[in-house]
């Protein structure tokens, strides 16, 4: 899109999904659609500059992403050209489809026959309309691996027979809505918090994931796990800005500028997740959204409500059975309890982790933060530094490896006073 205004990109992007979900309806072939598309969005990005914006751009992408679809089968038989050319005569859809085509092109992406990996990649390359190659090095791997799982996704889609279009049934539709709530969700995270490289966030995955959430509330306003979802994301992505250092280097939560969190994005995720909790039936994304406008609404650590914070865990833990979940309500109870007993029930609680979460190196990073709560410098180190062994992401490799060498320090200016007591009266 070389070229183009930033409007006009922006148009592109939107419009993308809804001529990509209009042509894999009207042809069945979601793999030569995408293509298509492609070639019809290069056409746009030569034509507009010199020529300027049609009046119906979502009509010309169309017709061009058609004419160019009719030209990849041109080897076919003719009955297959005599079907293409009189499907390319049909009249454009009415408008109104177009974001029915995007939340049904979507929920395609994100269906539960592909792996999540596979739903990714395929989401963000033919919703998000990002390069295969951006894709590729958002994540890490060869351009050459991504374009082959986005290509599998393609091939499974094919291969399985998916219909274009959303379960008639309302259960259908729920299940198919929270596989694209969770993609929306790996997306973010992986850009909040990257799972390897040198920079703790992709900022435009977030950012990707964000707009795509949006999107899809614009659609479903009155879905509180899509409200939940898109309150979580802004109300987490606030306090990006305060999450790293002029180098990169990772910051707590306690030793974070919180002036520079992103109050409107706070008041907007407060207002959204408020909204969403009032008289409904809760779901995860909205207590995940509960726990975070919590932290996002306290002036310090000291002065959050951890004591709430614990009992959303709770609940959270209750609904999902997720690990995870307990890890974070481990060290919610620590700090409701305070230092007396807080870090001995935090420690409590991970006992029962130790099987699903064992060798991961946040479970360790938590047992080294509660045994340092607790004053046992020297257990804190040794779990820091078997966090920092296997984290991927350098940019908490690096704070894990500062946090096991000031723990070590701590122990060893304990260990001196210790021996540097006074001497035994000698009678």
């Amino acid at each position: 899109m070389t070229g183009l205004t930033t409007p006009a990109e922006d148009l592109l992007r939107e419009l993308a999904p809804q001529v990509l979900g209009v042509l894999a309806r009207r042809y069945g072939d979601f793999g030569a659609a995408e293509d298509a598309v492609q070639e019809a969005l290069l056409a746009a990005a030569t034509h507009w500059p010199q020529d300027g914006i049609p009046g119906n751009p979502r009509g010309w992408l169309i017709q061009a992403a058609a004419r160019a679809l009719t030209d990849q089968y041109r080897s076919d038989t003719a009955r297959r050209r005599r079907e293409l050319a009189g499907a390319a005569r049909e009249p454009a859809p009415a408008p109104v489809s177009g974001q029915d085509d995007t939340l049904v092109l979507l929920s395609l992406c994100c269906h539960p026959a592909l792996t999540p990996a596979s739903a990714v990649a395929l989401t963000l390359r033919a919703v998000g309309g990002l390069t295969t190659a951006e894709i590729a090095g958002a994540f890490l791997v060869p351009e050459a691996t991504m374009a082959q799982r986005i290509s599998r996704a393609k091939q499974k889609i094919r291969e399985s027979g998916l219909r274009f279009e959303l379960p008639a049934d309302e259960a259908g539709q729920a299940t198919r809505m929270r596989s694209v709530l969770h993609v929306l969700y790996l997306i973010f995270n992986e850009g909040y918090a990257a799972t390897a490289g040198p920079r703790l966030h992709r900022v435009e995955l977030s950012a990707e994931a964000v707009r795509l959430a949006r999107m899809v509330h614009r659609m479903r306003p009155g879905d509180g796990e899509v409200t939940g979802l898109l309150a979580l994301m802004l109300l987490t992505d606030a306090r990006r800005p305060a999450r790293t250092g002029p180098g990169g280097e990772l910051i707590p939560l306690d030793e974070q500028d919180r002036s520079r969190w992103d109050q409107a994005l706070i008041a907007e995720g407060t207002a959204l997740i408020e909204a969403a909790i009032a008289g409904r039936r809760v779901g995860e994304y909205q207590l995940q959204a509960a726990i975070a406008a919590e932290h996002d609404r306290a002036a310090s650590v000291a002065e959050t409500d951890w004591a709430r914070i614990a009992a959303l865990y709770g609940l959270l833990e209750k609904l999902t059975g997720n690990p995870m979940v307990t890890l974070n309500r481990a060290i919610a109870v620590a700090m409701a309890r305070g230092p007396g007993d807080g870090p001995a029930a935090g420690l409590a609680l991970l006992e029962r982790l130790s099987g699903p979460l064992e060798g991961h190196y946040r479970l360790d990073a938590v047992r080294g933060h509660l045994r340092e709560l607790g004053g046992d410098w020297a257990t804190a180190a040794q779990h820091y530094q078997a966090a920092a062994g296997r984290a991927t992401n350098l940019a908490e490799q690096q704070y894990l490896t500062m946090q096991a060498a000031k723990a070590s320090a701590r122990a060893a200016q304990a260990a001196a006073r210790v021996s540097d007591g006074p001497p035994a009266g000698n009678g």
